[in-house]
């Protein structure tokens, strides 16, 4: 994989990343790697807990009660989780971390801000349900992108 492409997906990742703050760690830990039944018993363990909290997260965003994400440290986590999953995706692809990184952290931001503006442009027209279930979406589509996953292997 080319260093542009690396730094490119970083940054999707990133994006997704600020649309639901877990997906940073989770995407390239579970939608990538050796398939479940060739992994240990503590990787099951691992990959199921990331799910867990995935789901976790997908379920809480819509709570009325769930804090703003533009709220400390909001922001901060979703930037480290998202540099914390460039980190891996560099890596695999035998990249240097420190430009992906950035480009993650980079994304992080824009669909952090983005998506709270999405969110409250919705809010204001229909059920903020609804709002959050697109930003569902489009977070977890833009995780898979980023990894790679359903693409041709380059």
């Amino acid at each position: 994989m080319k260093a542009r492409e690396v730094v490119a997906r970083c940054f999707v990742l990133g994006v997704a990343t600020g649309g639901r703050g877990s997906l940073g760690l989770a995407a390239p830990l579970l939608l990538t790697g050796p398939p479940p039944e060739a992994a240990s018993r503590r990787m099951r363990a691992r990959r199921w807990a990331l799910a867990i909290g995935v789901v976790g997260e997908l379920v809480i965003d819509k709570l009325p009660t769930t804090p703003s994400r533009l709220n400390p440290p909001g922001p901060a986590l979703r930037v480290a989780n998202a540099v914390a999953g460039s980190a891996i995706l560099a890596r695999r692809a035998g990249s240097p971390v420190p430009l992906p990184a950035l480009a993650a952290a980079a994304g992080a931001l824009a669909g952090t801000w983005t998506g709270a503006a999405w969110r409250g442009w919705v809010d204001a027209r229909a059920p903020d349900w609804t709002g959050a279930l697109v930003e569902d979406a489009v977070s977890v589509g833009l995780a898979a992108l980023a990894v790679g996953r359903g693409q041709p292997s380059t």
